[in-house]
């Protein structure tokens, strides 16, 4: 059952029947937190929501769910032997509008009706944007959603298709939330609500059931604004307390590309935060995000599970995704290819074993890049 909310950075208390975006003192991202003392095992429902007891939706309308989550967790036999690695794939290519985006925006639209809130409005890269957007039509709200230019063709259709208003932007997606500071409706920005985390972080809790709860050994996960790596490692944290899971967690591996890739830097250098990246640019649209609003909290997960952050180029990213479907007959986004990528410098560089179990996520449908060549 949902308690409160918390601050991510000065651990502030916040009421969770108000409707906020971030801390009132230090303006940072509120985190979701439960009375775990009153959650049961999950539902035998097919999708995010038989995880009910960690969402913080009270009442969700039975009508309302496209049935996201439950995604396989597939073996990647082939390419393990051509890595000499052991990976599994967690696959967001099959969940509602085609990626991983549709967890978050499930949750989050949802809860957003549940408080009476009327449209929404956020910057995007492309797949969240969609996602919010149709998920937004199925609940009756408004939404108003900017994308940088460069952004995939299809997921502006899919903005259009649902009826929300489209602003498309030159530069960044930094540029888009510029683009979107005069409409007053509730922004649902990466990290800007509290509720987009909790349907990110199903990830995490069906990666640990599907191998009979137990964890792997590392996780691989594509960075732009990173909330998928944050739920991932909420999840683990939340499970450890039910007792769900115990001993140490999996090393998170936060993937970025050599042109856009501050996390990386700020990894390598110590920081506790990040710089803004100037000029950012890669064909791995997803992770383009030249300055998360949550890469502290990114760097802490990292650090506390003994992971570390990656860079790799955009041409080793085209030579993976064309590798992956060949051997293994699956069409990876650009984002999941560069946890291929991940992985094979990290088994060259000795960081993975051969014996590692190592979980990488695809995190949407190549057919979604139509523009990008193999």
């Amino acid at each position: 059952m949902l308690s409160h909310l918390e601050c991510a950075r000065c651990g502030r208390e916040h009421d969770a029947n108000a409707v906020q975006n971030l801390c009132h003192e230090c303006a940072s991202p509120l985190l979701a937190r439960y009375d775990l003392s009153k959650v049961g095992r999950p539902t035998s429902e097919n999708s995010l929501w038989r995880y009910r007891g960690v969402l913080p939706v009270r009442d969700l309308d039975p009508a309302f769910s496209l049935g996201e989550g439950m995604t396989p967790l597939v073996p990647l036999p082939a390419l393990s032997r051509v890595l000499d690695a052991n990976v599994l794939m967690k696959d967001e290519s099959l969940i509602p509008t085609g990626s991983f985006k549709a967890r978050g925006a499930a949750v989050g639209v949802a809860r957003a009706k549940e408080l009476g809130i009327e449209g929404i409005k956020m910057p995007t890269n492309g797949n969240a944007g969609a996602a919010w957007a149709l998920y937004a039509a199925r609940a009756g709200l408004r939404s108003v959603i900017a994308m940088p230019e460069d952004a995939p063709l299809i997921t502006r259709e899919e903005v259009e298709a649902s009826g929300a208003e489209l602003r498309i932007v030159p530069g960044t997606i930094a540029d888009a939330g510029k683009a979107i500071a005069d409409v007053d409706l509730f922004d649902a920005s990466t990290l800007r609500e509290p509720y987009r985390i909790e349907g990110k972080k199903t990830m995490g809790y069906e990666i640990v059931e599907q191998l009979g709860w137990r964890v792997p050994d590392v996780i691989v996960y594509p960075t732009g604004g990173g909330v998928g790596l944050i739920g991932i490692h909420k999840a683990l944290h939340e499970m450890r307390a039910l007792g769900w899971i115990d001993g140490k967690l999996p090393r998170l591996v936060a993937v970025q590309s050599t042109g856009c890739a501050p996390i990386v830097k700020a990894f390598e250098e110590g920081r506790a935060e990040s710089a803004f990246w100037d000029a950012a640019y890669t064909s791995a649209f997803g992770i383009n995000v030249p300055k998360p609003l949550g890469d502290f909290i990114i760097l802490q997960a990292i650090r506390e599970t003994n992971g570390t952050a990656v860079a790799v180029t955009d041409e080793q990213i085209e030579a993976d995704r064309a590798e992956t479907a060949r051997r293994e007959g699956v069409f990876l986004c650009p984002e999941g290819a560069a946890t291929i990528s991940a992985v094979r410098n990290l088994r060259e560089s000795g960081w993975l074993a051969a014996d590692d179990e190592v979980v990488v996520l695809n995190t949407g449908a190549g057919i979604k890049y139509p523009s990008l060549r193999l």
